[in-house]
């Protein structure tokens, strides 16, 4: 998909009171417009509940990513982490096509992103304290980064919503998964860490 050819994502997440769902706005960090949406259809029973306590990013998530006009790009599952969290992603056309592993007691939020046969392709550590993440191949070259961003007073007073830069290197393939992958990981980095700024 054309819009996957981007190297840069600013991942919103959008915030409201009570707000039970999982909801981000993906723009491009140049013009501002938004590129991409995330949206989760419905929450329900216990996880809407959950969902406005401090577990609420230990819940389950089913996150539709699509373009503005509503057409699929991917799909981002999670069931209940029992020790770590396990995120499958889905294609537009709804095949499995990798998906990302928080390894077990990492404190560091390290997680490992595998591809359609579930074999590691890199991996993604924190860096910074835990403001910014990237992601490494096994020799340890940098295919991308994820880092936090200031979201203006304004938010940071009235909300708890965060706001991501996403930064994907020339080295990635334009029609690489991998680029889906990443991007896909980005977002989950949201709604399964909470990363803060110094």
């Amino acid at each position: 998909m054309s819009i996957l050819l981007q190297n840069q994502f600013m991942v919103e997440e959008q915030s409201g009171f009570l707000r039970p769902l999982f909801e981000f706005d993906i723009r491009d960090p140049d013009g501002g417009q938004v590129v991409m949406e995330c949206r989760e259809v419905t929450v329900k029973g216990m996880t809407r509940l959950l969902r406005m306590t401090s577990y609420k990013r230990s819940t389950p998530f089913d996150v539709h990513v699509c373009l503005p006009g509503g057409e699929p790009v991917m799909r981002l599952v999670r069931g209940v982490p029992v020790v770590a969290s396990r995120v499958r992603v889905y294609d537009d056309g709804g095949a499995y096509i990798g998906g990302f592993h928080q390894r077990a007691w990492s404190v560091s939020g390290k997680f490992d992103v595998v591809d359609a046969h579930d074999e590691p392709v890199c991996k993604l550590v924190g860096r910074s304290r835990g403001k910014a993440f990237c992601f490494l191949t096994p020799d340890g070259v940098e295919l991308a980064r994820v880092t936090k961003q200031w979201a203006g007073l304004a938010k940071a007073l009235f909300s708890s919503s965060d706001h991501y830069l996403v930064e994907i290197e020339d080295i990635v393939p334009p029609d690489a998964t991998l680029r889906c992958l990443i991007l896909a990981s980005a977002i989950c980095v949201g709604l399964i860490l909470k990363i803060e700024l110094p």
